[in-house]
């Protein structure tokens, strides 16, 4: 690395105190064959007001990413954005975080997203300042849940995958994302901004003027081997990998410390260059709360891989790892100037079973699997699954019943289409949607052991349009009513440290309660 002082003032900087601005030229050769970042240090003196970093790719056949930190670490990530990074006390460029401008040694990240031409190389000006040009911006606020824009159990819609211009390559503000949200009819959207957790600060005076749409936290953590969306994480999450290393288990270690969901995003999507990392191509955390099964609009993108992206998110189930099926619409745009391959936010649209309109509960909703994706948007079929004598509601619910349960599944707004079970990984034949709401009772054999898989799709012609998360069948004896089927009763889902005492004893609870209720009739 060669370090080049390119103005006179820096030169004074040697006794410890900034005297006027000041030009630090930084550049150099990347590594190879390391870690995907690089840290380029610089050292700011006592009394500076405000830093700005210009960055460029002297090379425009390699593609690198840039990001910030001062000496207690992340100042914000802008990715490939190539404006400049500002940060004073009281303001920031956007992707950025506002804050103190503490002496000592800050870090320009340098990210290795695709390097062609090796050794790749980089070119930084780091600009120190006496005075502050950025005006405080007093929106920022620390951020704070806000209390439930609506009580009560329904399903609510959302879509869980949504960049404003805090992203590096991203254009709407949070409101113009909001608005247009509102307009589709959604209830509930999740900010995920590429590695940055510079939104956070606007959302409480956001929330304010977007009373009847929750606006949730996240982060779109963006590897050059996968992305993931760390659904309802206020905190920033490292994702510099191989950096001390730091690997993917750590990174879902910290976003479950801090109660975010995991999902992978686009697992299968795979553009090559055309979209660094959107592949997932490292292991399937050890914990993990979702799969994105649909990425855009079907019509847009879905039809290229979402019925791939199904089986995948079904195939992990089979293995064991059974997570809730979400979907996001990645809109960078706010639904504006698309072009032919990108979607609307609201498309895919999730709906979330609930006990209310709040980051809490809709965090609750899709831990427990209670989710249903409509593939297009909001206006595509709608569709439950309920079991007989047992929860209105099943979807997410893992059920207790004897050698046979009855299913209950309902569908709305899909007349002159077909509804297809799917019962551990087979789909089933097509069942023709007669009438508008449309009723189909089915009866699914129990497992002698485990948990049998059920979930309903419905398909509009020859794709998939609607699909649910899995109702989770398991066989307990337990007191038959003399219909052919036992008592259902819903039980804690996907907690595998749930012993089957317990479950035993929760299944002679609920039969009991279930014939005196009959009793008392």
């Amino acid at each position: 690395m060669r370090l080049l002082v390119c103005t006179l003032a820096a030169l004074l900087a040697g006794a410890g105190v900034a005297r006027a601005d000041q030009t630090i030229h930084l550049e150099g050769d990347l590594p190879q064959g390391g870690a995907d970042f690089v840290l380029v240090p610089f050292e700011v003196p006592a009394g500076v007001a405000e830093i700005e970093v210009q960055h460029k790719n002297p090379d425009s056949d390699n593609v690198i990413d840039f990001g910030l930190e001062d000496p207690a670490g992340f100042r914000g990530w802008g990715g490939g954005n190539s404006e400049p990074a500002l940060v004073n006390e009281k303001a920031a460029s956007r992707s950025y975080l506002p804050g103190p401008i503490s002496a000592g040694t800050w870090n320009v990240v340098v990210g290795l997203a695709l390097i062609k031409r090796a050794p790749g190389r980089y070119s930084i000006d780091v600009v120190l300042r006496d005075a502050a040009t950025l005006a405080p911006q007093t929106e920022r606020s620390p951020y704070a849940p806000s209390a439930p824009l609506e009580n009560g159990a329904r399903w609510y819609a959302g879509d869980f995958h949504v960049h404003s211009r805090e992203s590096g390559d991203a254009r709407p503000t949070i409101d113009e994302a909001a608005t247009f949200a509102s307009s589709r009819g959604l209830d509930f959207i999740v900010l995920t901004e590429h590695n940055t957790v510079s939104h956070r600060e606007y959302l409480r005076a956001e929330q304010a003027k977007h009373p009847s749409l929750l606006l949730m936290p996240g982060i779109e953590l963006t590897t050059y081997k996968g992305h993931m969306g760390l659904i309802n994480a206020t905190r920033y999450v490292d994702h510099k990998l191989g950096v001390g290393g730091r690997d993917i288990a750590a990174v879902v270690g910290d976003a479950v410390a801090q109660q975010a969901l995991v999902s992978i995003n686009h697992p299968l999507l795979d553009l090559q260059d055309a979209c660094i990392g959107c592949k997932w191509e490292h292991a399937i955390p050890a914990e993990l709360h979702a799969v994105e099964i649909a990425t855009g609009g079907w019509k847009e993108t879905g039809f290229l891989f979402g019925l791939k992206t199904i089986d995948f998110w079904d195939q992990l189930a089979a293995d064991g790892r059974i997570v809730a099926a979400i979907g996001g619409s990645d809109d960078h745009r706010a639904g504006q100037d698309l072009g032919a391959f990108q979607s609307p936010t609201g498309s895919p649209t999730t709906m979330v079973y609930a006990e209310a309109l709040s980051a809490e509960a809709i965090v609750a909703g899709v831990r427990a699997g209670r989710t249903v994706v409509k593939l297009q948007g909001p206006d595509d079929p709608m569709l439950d699954v309920a079991v007989v004598n047992g929860p209105e509601h099943a979807v997410g619910l893992q059920v207790l019943a004897g050698v046979q349960a009855e299913l209950l599944v309902t569908v709305d707004g899909a007349k002159g289409n077909a509804l297809r079970m799917v019962i551990d990984g087979e789909r089933g034949k097509a069942v023709p949607i007669d009438a508008d709401p449309f009723s189909y009772r089915l009866t699914v054999d129990t497992p002698e052991t485990g948990l049998r898989r059920v979930r309903a799709e419905v398909w509009v012609g020859s794709a998939p349009r609607t699909v649910s998360s899995h109702v989770l069948l398991r066989r307990e004896q337990v007191e038959d009513d003399g219909g052919g089927c036992a008592h259902a009763l819903a039980v804690p889902p996907r907690d595998a440290s749930v012993p089957l005492a317990l479950l035993c004893a929760l299944a002679l609870l609920g039969a009991a309660l279930v014939g005196r209720r009959r009793r008392s009739r």
